[in-house]
């Protein structure tokens, strides 16, 4: 499976609109979200796009070529310290 060139945490207004504008450019978009059903709910809402789901760290990260770019669409706070931890 090939990489994508970029990917984005963080699936609420903001993350979800930024990847879906991402993708609308002809890339191919790595979206994770730390909980599952929000990514899920996002791919489920948008068939058809190029958005390609993780749902752990890891996979998220090992998707994406290198160099990685990685954009933290998170709420300040505990989820942010999340993310970065």
């Amino acid at each position: 499976m090939s990489k994508q060139q970029i990917g984005v945490v963080g699936m609420a207004v903001m993350g979800r609109n930024l990847a879906l504008n991402i993708e609308s450019r002809g890339y191919t978009v790595s979206v994770f979200n730390r909980s599952r059903d929000k990514t899920e709910e996002v791919i489920a809402e948008n068939p058809g796009k190029k958005l390609v789901p993780y749902y752990t760290v890891k996979e998220f990260v090992e998707s994406l070529e290198t160099p990685r770019r990685i954009l933290l669409m998170v709420k300040a706070g505990a989820g942010t310290d999340a993310a970065i931890d």
